[in-house]
Formats: structure tokens, C-alpha cells, sequence
């Protein structure tokens, strides 16, 4: 029995050093910080219906992939650099968009239910940018905000594209990796079939005067 046990415990380490994060750079993740009650800069409104949020998690036995659908938000931009910003989740909306019928619908409830985000009791995550910096081209920024999902923030920091920002649009992308564990999303997914630590986001912004 004691053989079988230690068997078992080997087995489950082995298949954890199996499971490969998605491909993305990790955002840096601090304690959050308190944010600005005003921003420099006018203000442009998200477009829902145009922004996107794809979400990519992996396992030892493949990968899921889905949206988030992007609630609300605005962005600041002042002398054609964004100083600032804010950004609501509708967490209700998590969608796996790799599987069909059955399949489909028991993920798309698990990572609603408690084992994952809890969209019951917390609803909505938000993102409020409390910094940015300049990046490599004038292209590229640094951001840095405070993710708030199941109620828990924490500053991060990731790299992003600003793609256009005209006196009606602007537009960013970012690709960035979270461990989902910082915001208390703990299920490590089926003995056999462990599931990454970290999940990655593909996040477009596109807001307008």
C-alpha cells in the first residue's frame, strides 16, 4: 500500500512538471496601490462591442481558449500618450469558443463556478491603470494597473501596443500571462490531467470620443 502511495505521489509530480503555461511574457504582480481620483488627459469611451479579451489556458492533455466580453471603460490621452484609464469584465460571459454542445457547456460552468471565478458572487473584474511608462518605440508602452477578479487586486505590469490614437480612436493590444492563483483561483484541475498556473490574455482596446 505504502509503494502504491508513493507511486502515486511520483506519478501526480511527474505529470505537474508536464504542464507547460501558455506561450506569453508574465506580468510583473505586486501588492495593488492606491490609484489617482483624477486624470491627466481627455477621455475616451470603450467600445464594447469592438474590444476583446481572449483567454488561453493550458493542461497536460491540451489547451482551452475563449472570451471575455468587455463591460465598459474609458481611456485618458493627453499630447497623444495614454496617461490613464479604467476597464470593466463582465465575468458572467466567460465563453470557451474551442468546444461545442455538452463539452462547451460543463467548462464554461465549472470556470464560472466556485473552483474558478465565481461569477455568482463576484459579477464583474476590473482593470485601473495606475501607471505608464514609455516602451522601446513610440509604439510601445509599459502599463502597469490594479486586476481585481473574485475581489482580490493586484498590481500588474505588462507590455502593450498603442496602436492608433487619433483625436477619435485609440487603440491598444497587449498579450500578457497571469497566475491565476493571485486572485484565489485555486483548482488544479483532475489528478491526470493538471491544468497550468498561469493563464494568458489577448486584450484589444479600442475606445472613442
Amino acid at each position: 500500500m505504502k509503494k502504491i502511495v508513493l507511486f502515486s505521489a511520483a506519478a501526480a509530480m511527474v505529470l505537474a512538471s508536464c504542464v507547460g503555461n501558455p506561450e506569453g511574457k508574465k506580468a510583473e504582480t505586486t501588492d495593488s496601490v492606491e490609484t489617482v481620483d483624477q486624470v491627466v488627459g481627455e477621455a475616451y469611451t470603450v467600445d464594447a462591442a469592438e474590444s476583446t479579451l481572449v483567454w488561453t489556458g493550458t493542461k497536460v492533455t491540451g489547451a482551452h481558449t475563449g472570451t471575455v466580453n468587455v463591460k465598459s471603460g474609458s481611456i485618458h490621452v493627453d499630447n497623444g500618450a495614454i496617461t490613464g484609464g479604467s476597464f470593466v469584465l463582465d465575468m458572467t460571459s466567460i465563453n470557451s469558443t474551442d468546444l461545442d454542445g455538452e463539452y462547451k457547456e460543463k467548462l464554461d460552468g465549472h470556470l464560472k463556478a466556485d473552483d474558478f471565478f465565481a461569477v455568482a458572487e463576484y459579477p464583474e473584474a476590473s482593470f485601473v491603470i495606475t501607471d505608464v511608462k514609455a516602451g522601446a518605440t513610440a509604439n510601445d508602452a509599459v502599463i502597469s494597473g490594479n486586476l481585481t477578479i473574485k475581489g482580490i487586486s493586484k498590481n500588474i505590469t505588462f507590455d502593450a501596443k498603442v496602436d492608433e490614437v487619433t483625436d477619435a480612436t485609440v487603440k491598444t493590444t497587449s498579450d500578457f500571462n497571469i497566475a491565476r492563483e493571485d486572485w484565489g483561483v485555486n483548482y488544479s484541475g483532475k489528478q491526470d490531467d493538471l491544468i497550468s498556473k498561469e493563464i494568458n490574455f489577448k486584450v484589444t482596446v479600442v475606445a472613442k470620443k
